[in-house]
């Protein structure tokens, strides 16, 4: 029996990069049906979280996510340019946020059209994997939708038509991780439990497998 769950997922987290390789390869190998939902990042959900932040967080997550990165065999450099318009001294946040926006809409068109995970994997890593500068610009984000089975063009042309729907789709994506009872991205959601982080992928798994978790093709699956 196919086994469904939600992953909360932000193109800006490098956490949900660092864990979509190993989501990628475990949907290919057990029967699961995994349903990606977009959500902006916390920045933009919670722009007080920079002011609360203390002295110690920013070094340490560069630290750690560059360090998580090399520990799992995966290319790592944070996105040129940032999908989040930011002052690097002050950290505020700009009111305009046209790269997040975009992308977060255009991964919510390829979940609607069932291709969410292909097309988040094949976006982060052209966003993060440290191949791609400028990665906004000429056709960089065609060819990626193109290998998740896509066409940009016609994403952008339904998006342009009408983006408050998309606008909508994040915000209850976002209220139903809340209800799921977290914040954080990548959050695996099954059964209302949720697992956050990409170092509780692991546990996640643990989970699926006492509730039937078989490999495609293997009896009773």
């Amino acid at each position: 029996m196919t086994i469904p769950f939600t992953v909360y997922w932000s193109f800006r987290s490098p956490y949900s990069y660092l864990a979509t390789a190993r989501l990628v390869a475990f949907a290919a190998e057990y029967d699961v049906d995994a349903q990606i939902r977009i959500v902006r990042p916390l920045a933009l959900r919670e722009p007080a979280y920079f002011d609360r932040m203390g002295p110690l967080h920013r070094p340490y997550f560069f630290l750690d996510t560059k360090r998580q990165a090399d520990f799992l065999g995966l290319p790592f450099r944070r996105p040129v340019p940032d999908p989040i318009q930011q002052d690097p001294v002050t950290l505020k946040i700009a009111k305009d946020q046209p790269f997040i926006r975009n992308i977060s809409h255009l991964g919510v068109e390829a979940c609607r059209q069932g291709h969410g995970l292909a097309y988040a994997d094949n976006i982060s890593r052209l966003l993060w994997d440290g191949s791609v500068d400028n990665w906004d610009k000429g056709d960089h984000l065609a060819k990626a939708a193109e290998k998740a089975g896509l066409d940009h063009e016609e994403m952008q042309a339904r998006i342009d038509s009408n983006p408050g729907w998309y606008d909508e789709q994040m915000l209850a994506n976002e209220a139903e991780l809340t209800e799921a009872g977290h914040w954080g991205v990548p959050c695996f959601v099954f059964e209302n439990e949720p697992f956050f982080g990409q170092d509780r992928f692991d546990t996640f798994i643990w989970r699926l497998r006492q509730n039937g978790l078989r490999k495609r093709g293997q009896p009773g699956a």
